[in-house]
């Protein structure tokens, strides 16, 4: 996950604050370990405590822990009485600090089930996005999701949301009419909409489990180029099926090329970036991680790429963990031209523990390096063509979205160009792209 310290670029959405935090592999802490757990440690805060203890000494990448005595660390926390959970949460972050390692991090129930929800790429309510319109300052729908329960019950954009169950939305924020919104899979649920030249209504629904879009794409006509846009916002447990989907859509269509957004996504499962790489690539390596003992283990292609056509893919300073993953794997392999501002520089793969109470714990497992055997940590992925955008172009972006991936966007605008190259037209296998500058006339607003 980005540091707190690094600003979040206008083209992330405003889910990024749920975003999924880490390259991951999700396990669940199982019973077997529970055993060892001293007896006298029973339902007691301090069982917890040793649960975390425990998996750090197992799995964590720096075996000196950060030259910290990982040992002493252990007698100290048990040696504590603690009256609450909370208290035991709190000693748990402060051991976890001493580590450096801000990936490497204690989950309460709460963030732990956030963090599950979007790794797994589903949420249970009735599939709708709402804003507070800034005009109106009223709840308000921005779409409804396809296959949702709010789609089939004719729910549309612009409705306004008046009431959830009764409850009045006025005053009420979007993160707390989510809350009253979502709930277990097959309970009902009544809104109080208004629609525009309709009046008010109530709608009743019943919730259910559905699948987060996490990309987006759509066929774009650039002078006699067929460009199929795909825009990916994140590496959910569902997004290697959709970019399949869309791939092969786009195929069938006869684009000429494609752009793969990846500006914003701050990465997600380890899995879903090998799966998504091997859609378009056929041969070559893919990753390569390395665990505290020096034991590489390399990911290749596997002969299964959908398409061979030209690729160029847009970065920022937010692309980050999986989604470098998948450009370092694509540019290593000169099999897409990349395009925008250095990439964030997250190398590191975690594994995600759910704990005896519902908690969580990411403990960094590995180091990634790229095929070439490039360590981009706290450096980055540097572009082929590098468009950095202006602060009035960002803001640009950000007041009206419906310009990103359009010609009014800078970064957008350098990928149509490389693809219009004579060298790139002239093969799937990116060879010396010429650079794009951004101060051309086809790449201002």
């Amino acid at each position: 996950m980005n540091q707190s310290a690094k600003h979040y670029s206008p083209l992330q959405l405003a889910m990024i604050g749920g975003a999924i935090a880490t390259t991951a592999a999700v396990s669940v802490f199982g019973p077997a370990w529970t055993r060892c757990v001293r007896a006298a440690l029973q339902d007691s805060p301090k069982t917890l405590i040793d649960q975390v203890w425990q998996l750090v000494n197992r799995e964590y990448v720096d075996g000196t822990f950060n030259q910290q005595d990982w040992q002493a660390t252990r007698q100290s926390l048990l040696s504590k009485d603690y009256s609450s959970k909370q208290e035991a949460y709190i000693a748990i972050r402060e051991a976890l600090q001493k580590l450096g390692d801000p990936y490497t991090r204690f989950m309460d129930p709460k963030q732990y089930e956030a963090l599950t929800n979007q790794t797994s790429g589903e949420v249970s309510g009735i599939g709708i996005r709402m804003e507070l319109n800034e005009k109106t300052q009223r709840l308000t729908v921005v779409e409804a999701i396809d296959n949702s329960p709010a789609l089939k019950a004719g729910i549309k954009a612009g409705d306004e949301i008046l009431a959830i169950d009764g409850k009045p939305t006025v005053k009420l924020k979007v993160d707390d009419a989510s809350k009253l919104i979502r709930g277990q899979a097959g309970t009902p649920i009544t809104l109080r909409l208004e629609r525009s030249g309709q009046g008010a209504f109530d709608l009743k629904l019943t919730r259910a489990t559905i699948e987060v879009p996490t990309v987006s794409y759509n066929l774009k006509q650039e002078g006699n180029r067929r460009v199929g846009y795909i825009r990916l916002r994140e590496f959910s447990g569902h997004a290697a099926d959709q970019m399949r989907r869309a791939i092969r859509d786009l195929n069938g269509k006869k684009v000429d090329a494609f752009v793969l957004d990846l500006r914003g996504n701050p990465g997600g499962l380890l899995q879903a970036s090998i799966e998504i790489a091997r859609m378009w690539m056929d041969n070559g390596a893919i990753v390569r991680t390395v665990d505290r003992q020096g034991s590489s283990e390399q990911t290749k292609a596997n002969h299964t790429s959908l398409t061979k056509l030209p690729l160029a893919i847009l970065v920022d300073g937010n692309s980050a963990s999986a989604s470098e993953i998948l450009t370092g794997a694509l540019k290593d392999n000169k099999r897409a031209v990349v395009i925008g501002s250095q990439t964030f520089g997250k190398a590191l793969v975690q594994s995600v523990h759910e704990l005896s109470d519902g908690s969580g714990l990411a403990v960094t497992i590995a180091h990634y390096y790229t095929p070439l055997g490039t360590d981009i940590n706290h450096k980055g992925i540097a572009p082929d063509i590098k468009i950095d955008l202006t602060e009035a172009q960002e803001r640009q972006l950000a007041s009206n979205p419906n310009l990103i991936g359009t010609p009014s966007d800078p970064q957008y605008a350098g990928a149509i160009a490389a693809l219009s190259s004579n060298s790139f037209a002239q093969s799937s296998v990116i060879q010396n792209i010429p650079p794009v500058s951004a101060s051309t006339e086809s790449l201002k607003y």
